[in-house]
């Protein structure tokens, strides 16, 4: 945005007196969807680990990768993207629908500015469709219920969940909502996961992610490559695996393997 002016009514719900992670994302994607509190958070973050800036982009294009891969060689045509964020380039639904023209894909999220650009996300082909839902990530009934009107729960889903269970403290917590999430999907549907983590630059990133928490916005725990790879459990790991988000599948370049970053991802297929 040019100005923190609210460009209708319809956002009088949004605080624009604490910073907030999907519009700092969307600062350093270089998004406009964004307020002069969360540009001066992403900076001030920036300063202490200018290194998120690679995170940032790196998770970004892992979604644009794995989306690919699940369209295209998986064979994936229904998409439930929980804790969607702003839109950007290459959201969910622009990828899958670019592979497969008949993809159906759900969004979920429960920040009012998403809500307000829902009609962005909501474009789709003629042969597919967009849906959204406005719910937080541990409202399952309510995702279900609502995704059930645009999936088909007899056949596979792919189950988004990018950037969005560092909201919740307790590692064992999420373990539990990602269990929940994908219980009610069928056998051969996919779990695409990624989050940022405690591993290259562990003590920059963290004392970052402190210096954010302070500033009242709701806190994102990093945790480390393990426990990302624990939400996997009972899933077959799609080569190569969890991993950072380069490289998974990364795509063809002359000058050497990509480094490693502080965001690992991975997908798994539910048997």
């Amino acid at each position: 945005m040019t100005d923190d002016r609210p460009a209708d009514t319809s956002q009088t719900a949004i605080d624009t007196s604490v910073p907030h992670s999907a519009r700092i994302w969307n600062y350093w994607l270089g998004g406009k969807d964004n307020y002069a509190v969360d540009r001066a958070a992403g900076d001030e973050y920036v300063k202490v680990f200018p290194g998120i800036l690679d995170v940032a982009r790196a998770q970004r294009a892992f979604l644009t990768r794995s989306i690919t891969w699940l369209a295209g060689e998986a064979g994936i045509r229904q998409f439930l993207d929980v804790g969607t964020g702003l839109p950007t380039a290459d959201n969910t639904h622009q990828v899958a629908q670019r592979v497969a023209p008949d993809a159906r894909i759900v969004y979920v999220d429960n920040d009012p500015l998403v809500l307000t650009h829902a009609r962005a996300l909501l474009t789709s082909t003629p042969e597919g469709a967009t849906a959204y839902i406005e719910a937080s990530l541990g409202d399952f009934g309510t995702i279900m219920a609502g995704a059930a009107k645009t999936l088909d729960f007899t056949k596979p889903i792919a189950l988004i969940l990018h950037g969005i269970l560092g909201h919740v403290p307790d590692a064992g917590d999420a373990r539990s909502i990602v269990h929940s999430l994908m219980e009610p999907l069928p056998s051969g549907s996919y779990l695409n996961l990624a989050d940022g983590t405690k591993y290259a630059s562990a003590e920059a990133f963290e004392e970052a992610q402190e210096g954010y928490n302070e500033t009242g916005a709701v806190p994102y725990a990093l945790r480390t490559p393990e426990e990302l790879a624990s939400f996997f459990e009972g899933l077959e790991l799609v080569e190569p695996g969890v991993v950072s988000c380069p490289l998974w599948r990364p795509d063809p370049a002359a000058d050497g393997p990509p480094a490693e970053v502080d965001v690992f991802g991975g997908v798994g297929r539910k048997s």
